[in-house]
């Protein structure tokens, strides 16, 4: 998935994405990598809001059985433009945990679309449950592109 300015078209939430990778670009332009997590966190809050993206940070999603809600949540790094999960990783690759990790935020708030923020790869993966049953699709983003802000 080429999100350079022109190529973005057919894709789930293409404006929302563009607007979040470009903000995960302006963080890794600024910070390189080389820090942790938390680090990545903080100024891409910054960044979001500066850029006037609409988020939620370190938002709790809920589990329900039945008309239960369970005591167990999850928590995603954030949410954005209130349907879109963006997880940060401090790490050298993606692994089945990451990528299990943010299917069931998806399956949990039957969100559509999960992006990870890796510190040394911007949004490497990006992760849409379809519609019609538990089957998952992956797009893979040109990391060697850097985003006019």
């Amino acid at each position: 998935m080429d999100l350079t300015p022109g190529n973005i078209s057919k894709y789930l939430y293409e404006e929302e994405c563009r607007q979040i990778i470009g903000a995960c670009y302006e963080v890794h332009n600024y910070l390189g990598s080389g820090f942790l997590e938390p680090i990545y966190q903080e100024a891409l809050a910054l960044e979001l809001t500066n850029q006037n993206i609409p988020f939620y940070q370190e938002k709790r999603l809920e589990v329900w059985y039945k008309d239960e809600k369970l005591q167990k949540f999850y928590i995603a790094d954030f949410v954005c433009f209130d349907k879109i999960i963006l997880e940060l990783k401090a790490v050298d690759g993606i692994v089945n945990e990451h990528v299990g990790q943010v299917l069931n935020y998806l399956k949990a708030t039957q969100f559509k679309l999960g992006l990870f923020y890796k510190n040394v790869h911007i949004c490497k993966n990006i992760y849409t449950q379809c519609l019609n049953g538990p089957y998952f699709t992956r797009y893979y983003l040109n990391c060697n592109i850097k985003m006019p802000l």
